[in-house]
């Protein structure tokens, strides 16, 4: 439902880290889009089709926050470089129902550990919906914080990953060498 930002403001930035381009956006309620890429432009295309009809507000780089507040997309960084830190950020998580238990489900599964579509399915109640579990994962839009690369196939095998097998593969050796 790309009409879900509809004269909404939503600020974005951009920065490098050890998996490319990561881009951070926020509306007033919270952070509604971490994206990873290889440039910049391919993050704002899918920013802007994520937020279709909201006004698009680049972020003032290095705005001054420092120490223990630093920007959204700084704390980003940091827990992509540093997995099992805690990362405090405030979220606008906007999807159906079902994605939004899903995307509850891996908020809680540990730093470290994977869980399979079929687990996932089976934790939120609906053991057949595997299937539905991978689509919600390939929609979220908040990548590492809701943590869509913790999800693998029954098999053990990595599985899909909206961002590419290889960043997913990063995710998790960080991960499990914490």
């Amino acid at each position: 439902m790309p009409d879900r930002f509809s004269g909404e403001k939503v600020t974005y930035e951009t920065s490098d880290c050890i998996l490319g381009k990561v881009l951070v956006a926020q509306t007033a309620t919270g952070v509604c889009a971490i994206l990873l890429g290889d440039s910049e432009q391919e993050l704002l295309d899918e920013l802007r089709s994520r937020t279709a009809g909201a006004e698009l507000q680049a972020g003032q780089k290095g705005s001054g926050r420092t120490g223990s507040d630093p920007t959204a997309a700084a704390a980003v960084v940091a827990l992509i470089r540093n997995p099992d830190q805690a990362v405090r950020l405030q979220l606008d998580i906007r999807g159906t129902r079902f994605q939004q238990k899903v995307w509850q489900q891996l908020r809680a599964t540990p730093c470290g550990s994977t869980m399979s579509y079929s687990q996932v399915a089976t934790a939120i109640s609906q053991p057949t919906a595997a299937r539905a579990v991978a689509a919600a994962c390939a929609a979220n839009p908040i990548a590492v914080v809701i943590p869509c690369h913790r999800v693998i196939a029954a098999d053990g095998t990595m599985g899909g990953y909206r961002w590419g097998i290889e960043r997913k593969r990063r995710l998790l050796q960080a991960e499990q060498s914490v």
